[in-house]
């Protein structure tokens, strides 16, 4: 841990001990997804705090699949962050994880305000109301035959959690700043550039997000995170705030 950059090192340490304790918490019956996952900001359960709080939170609804949530993200942010904040340095590289979060954070909630609606009325199909469709749960709400407690109810249910919003957004610094360096990416048996890296990301996250393929991933809050990214290195780099160390490299 001695080689780790300080940044990288507290938020691994950080995200590793707030998932051991959602899960001790879980089992004494306190969850603490409901007060620091990101909710949908229509919902009763919705908390400003969630903007910052979401991105240290991780899967816990079992030991196996929480395991690979966090291990994947960390190891991610452990391989690339190393490299990056030496580079970034110390604060702007934070100021660049967090902005990633909180801009992936906010692409999500502009999904969920606009998708709601069918997701919502797949929920009521799928609660023994057969048949419903988006224009009859938006009749149902306006005339009261739904109750605005059992409209809060579905609101409350979207919830999103992870690190991988900000991790995408030091995927694409990675990608931005060390172009060319090749990367062994599992099962690829050559190197890939970290650009076609990043670009293949972004390709396979949107294309999953527009078709709706693996519906329990924030495929949209991944975008945002490299989108903000994105906008912010731009931005440092237009203004001088990069500086020499802030040059794409080979």
């Amino acid at each position: 841990m001695d080689s780790i950059p300080p940044v990288t090192k507290n938020l691994l340490i950080i995200n590793v001990l707030v998932w051991v304790a959602t899960f001790v918490l879980k089992g004494k019956g306190v969850d603490l997804d409901l007060y620091l996952g990101l909710h949908f900001w229509k919902g009763s359960d919705f908390g400003l705090w969630q903007f910052v709080t979401y991105m240290f939170m991780h899967d816990t609804s079992s030991l196996g699949s929480g395991f690979t949530h966090i291990f994947f993200n960390m190891f991610s942010l452990w391989m690339f962050g190393r490299i990056l904040e030496p580079v970034m340095g110390r604060n702007r590289y934070l100021t660049y994880y967090v902005v990633c979060g909180l801009g992936a954070a906010l692409v999500q909630e502009l999904v969920w305000q606009f998708t709601w609606p069918a997701v919502a009325a797949g929920m009521f199909s799928y609660g023994g109301v057969a048949g419903v469709t988006t224009a009859q749960l938006q009749q149902a709400i306006a005339t009261g035959a739904i109750p605005a407690s059992m409209l809060n109810q579905c609101f409350n249910a979207f919830v999103t959690i992870g690190a991988s919003g900000a991790v995408f957004g030091i995927l694409l610094a990675f990608g931005m700043l060390f172009p060319n360096m090749p990367l062994y990416i599992i099962p690829f048996p050559f190197p890939i550039k970290a650009k076609w890296m990043v670009i293949g990301y972004g390709l396979v996250e949107l294309a999953f997000g527009v078709t709706g393929e693996v519906t329990s991933v924030a495929h949209f809050a991944h975008l945002g995170g490299m989108l903000f990214g994105f906008l912010l290195l731009l931005y440092w780099r237009k203004t001088k705030h990069m500086g020499r160390g802030y040059e794409y490299m080979d």
